[in-house]
């Protein structure tokens, strides 16, 4: 049997992981070794992350950790675009980068979004 398929939904969830780790959690872990209050938060928003991925997902055990956060970055951006209509060419930008928005200048001010999506990349860390 040919596994291409699982192959290459392996290196495109490393490609948005990877993506993600450049534009929210380098910026936030750096800015959380400085501020106590951030890194608790962002722990508080990973053990979240953690108990939807083992609990919510039907079958989790089964499916390569990577793929489950990816797929769950993916839920959170279609979820944020459904709520803020976007015009096609933002809607374009957002596919090409997928990110919603660009991570904070200081994260004491970032939003949920951003802190779940910094918590992605914790996660991802310690399965890599």
């Amino acid at each position: 049997m040919f596994l291409l398929g699982p192959a290459l939904l392996e290196v495109s969830a490393r490609r948005i992981l990877n993506r993600l780790h450049e534009s929210h959690g380098e910026p936030a872990l750096a800015a959380a070794a400085e501020n106590p209050a951030l890194s608790a938060v962002l722990d508080q928003h990973g053990a979240a992350l953690r108990d939807i991925l083992d609990h919510g997902v039907e079958d989790a055990a089964q499916v390569p950790p990577l793929l489950l956060l990816a797929g769950y970055v993916r839920g959170l951006l279609d979820q944020a675009r459904e709520h803020q209509p976007a015009t096609a060419q933002e809607l374009a930008e957002m596919i090409a980068t997928p990110m919603t928005g660009s991570a904070p200048a200081d994260w004491r001010e970032a939003d949920w979004m951003q802190l779940r999506l910094a918590a992605v990349c914790v996660q991802a860390q310690t399965i890599n």
